[in-house]
């Protein structure tokens, strides 16, 4: 990635007790900081960000997730500094997932000391920034059911949710980027969770 992207990529925003939040591209190099942040999750933050999978922590999981391909797709990590150490706090992603690349599946991992402080919508938000400039239509992701947070953050931030076609635990959200207020013919809208 060349530097003039990676600045264009990274902010910071400011927190309490003169602490700030850099969110920057998330890079191969970045493999420890994303084992912390792994390891600072609770197994409910875990379950709900890979949907009850039980995925497992491998060498595998680890490359796919900093192996970014960012002419199509966006790989986001959020760090503080602490004691003196970048400490990660959050990661988001969006990825093409069709032949045209103009869907892309999203996801977002907050560590679970860092919930309720705004850090999701902010990094949400950017997401949706982002793919807008970048040719993306259509924004998804799969929700559990359960996870009346990133549901309502999901709503909050305009996106449509639905049951999900294919399984019952989850809900599908959505978010049209050429026109936010279109409904999709093919999903049933959820009225209540």
């Amino acid at each position: 990635m060349s530097p003039a992207i990676r600045a264009t990529l990274t902010t910071g925003w400011p927190i309490m007790l003169g602490h700030a939040i850099v969110v920057r591209p998330l890079l191969p190099e970045d493999a420890d900081l994303v084992i912390a942040l792994g390891k600072a999750l609770s197994p409910a933050s875990l379950s709900q960000r890979f949907l009850n999978g039980g995925i497992k922590r491998n060498p595998r999981l680890l490359d796919l997730l900093l192996n970014v391909d960012f002419t199509r797709d966006l790989a986001l990590i959020a760090t503080t500094t602490v004691a003196g150490e970048e400490t990660p706090i959050a990661v988001a992603r969006y990825a093409r997932i069709d032949a045209d690349g103009d869907t892309a599946d999203i996801a977002i991992t907050v560590a679970d000391a860092w919930h309720r402080r705004g850090i999701g919508r902010r990094l949400l938000h950017k997401l949706v920034d982002h793919a807008s400039t970048r040719g993306i239509a259509r924004l998804r992701g799969d929700v559990l059911a359960t996870n009346g947070a990133m549901l309502a953050l999901a709503r909050a931030s305009g996106f449509r949710v639905a049951f999900h076609p294919d399984e019952s635990h989850l809900r599908l959200i959505t978010l049209s980027l050429t026109d936010r207020r279109a409904p999709s013919a093919d999903l049933h809208e959820e009225t209540e969770l």
